[in-house]
């Protein structure tokens, strides 16, 4: 990681989560901050699920690259001399 790069775990996210719900249960927080805190929630719920919905993705897309799958490229490649060629146009006249 480089010095600007802070990434938060699973675990720190869902230790801020629970921060907020304790301060959204103890109804002493302005209207203005209990809306801040309530966008910051429904945030990190949502992180949180994309976390979920990700990881067995992530899970089957590392162990095929440990098994040496990884990604590869299927289907035939056509070298540039069997390329299809664009046909020719004519030349336009430019107005002198």
């Amino acid at each position: 990681m480089s010095g600007n790069d802070h990434r938060m775990s699973r675990a720190d996210l869902e230790r801020v989560r629970e921060w907020v719900i304790e301060k959204l249960a103890t109804g002493s927080e302005p209207p203005w901050s209990w809306y801040q805190h309530m966008k910051l929630r429904e945030a990190l719920d949502a992180i949180l699920m994309g976390m979920d919905a990700t990881q067995p993705m992530a899970d089957s897309l590392g162990s095929a690259s440990r098994r040496g799958g990884g990604l590869r490229l299927v289907g035939g490649v056509d070298s540039p001399s069997s390329a299809r060629r664009h046909p020719e146009t004519p030349a336009v006249p430019l107005p002198m």
